[in-house]
């Protein structure tokens, strides 16, 4: 598994809030939802986004935005535009004044905006919790990726635009699923420009010995991994695997496993089916104290207190609530 994989296969898009906006000028949407994480695929017609500090970027048809959070963005229908409404934590909208705003409203199924035809047609899917493991990856990404629709082959953007005005049994589950392949394809592809600049075990991955050996990492973190033990598997010599990770990933193997271990320990903390001592296991410590001593050296807290941290955190917004 890479860690590109960890997407679907960690806390997955699970209560994403998941949004069509049908719109007609003017019109200008400030966002302050402090989200880590917002996919925007514009659908018809086209749209302004303005992050806080940068340049407005233009968007077409079938054209996909990333928004890495929290910082505030506008999407506008011209940048000249003045905000009509905010977007606060929580999806509560607002006027800039503060006042309950009105002029847009729910015209179906996931759908939001002032025209049931408008002449811009936008989904979006806004991610409020962050899997541990994808982490090191989506902080890499700039504020604003934006992938063109004839950059890149893919029918996920009509696919998602026809599911997500569909009322049928599951369809939740669905269009979390659909979020999350998109936001995959589009990283891939991203990752893959020579604008890009993935973080070091990404590019890793292509690597034949290096490569394989973050595979069986990834794969079996579980495993009582040595240097030895990883450079037998990957048919090298254990100087020859620690000197070439370690030029490539910029970390030893087991510097490198350590911090898998404990981001996938960090996830599985968020059950609260789980002891502490299983989730040890599962990751490859012994005992709840080995992965307490660890986790508390790397992350300067305790597995509990990460548990009681990540409790308080509020429940994301269910994909069906309306902005009102």
């Amino acid at each position: 598994m890479d860690v590109v994989a960890g997407l679907l296969n960690g806390p997955r898009a699970h209560g994403a809030f998941l949004l069509r906006s049908s719109l007609v000028p003017p019109w200008s949407l400030r966002v302050q939802d402090e989200a880590p994480l917002t996919l925007v695929a514009t659908v018809r017609g086209t749209a302004w986004v303005i992050p806080d500090g940068g340049g407005a970027t233009e968007l077409g048809p079938g054209d996909v935005a990333i928004l890495r959070g929290p910082d505030p963005y506008t999407f506008a229908d011209d940048p000249a535009t003045p905000p009509q409404a905010i977007i606060h934590p929580g999806q509560r909208c607002t006027t800039p004044d503060g006042d309950a705003f009105s002029d847009l409203g729910d015209l179906g199924v996931h759908t939001w905006g002032n025209a049931a035809e408008g002449t811009t047609v936008m989904v979006t899917g806004t991610y409020q919790v962050l899997s541990e493991i994808c982490r090191p990856l989506l902080d890499a990404l700039p504020p604003l990726v934006v992938l063109r629709n004839g950059a890149w082959d893919t029918p996920l953007v009509p696919l998602l635009a026809a599911e997500i005005v569909k009322e049928r049994p599951g369809q939740d589950a669905v269009l979390d699923r659909l979020l999350d392949v998109l936001l995959i394809a589009a990283l891939r592809t991203w990752f893959s420009r020579p604008e890009a600049d993935p973080p070091p075990w990404y590019r890793a991955q292509n690597d034949t010995i290096v490569g394989a050996a973050l595979r069986l990492l990834h794969d079996a973190p579980e495993r009582p991994w040595t240097v030895a033990k990883l450079a037998a598997a990957t048919d090298v010599s254990r100087a020859a695997l620690a000197r070439r990770f370690a030029a490539l990933v910029g970390e030893s193997p087991m510097a490198y496993l350590t911090a898998w271990r404990l981001a996938l320990a960090a996830d599985l903390l968020r059950d609260p089916d789980l002891t502490i001592g299983q989730v040890a296991e599962r990751v490859g410590y012994g005992s709840s104290f080995a992965l307490s001593t660890a986790f508390k050296r790397v992350r300067g807290i305790s597995p509990r207190e990460h548990r009681t941290n990540v409790a308080r955190t509020p429940e994301p917004v269910a994909a069906t609530n309306r902005l009102a």
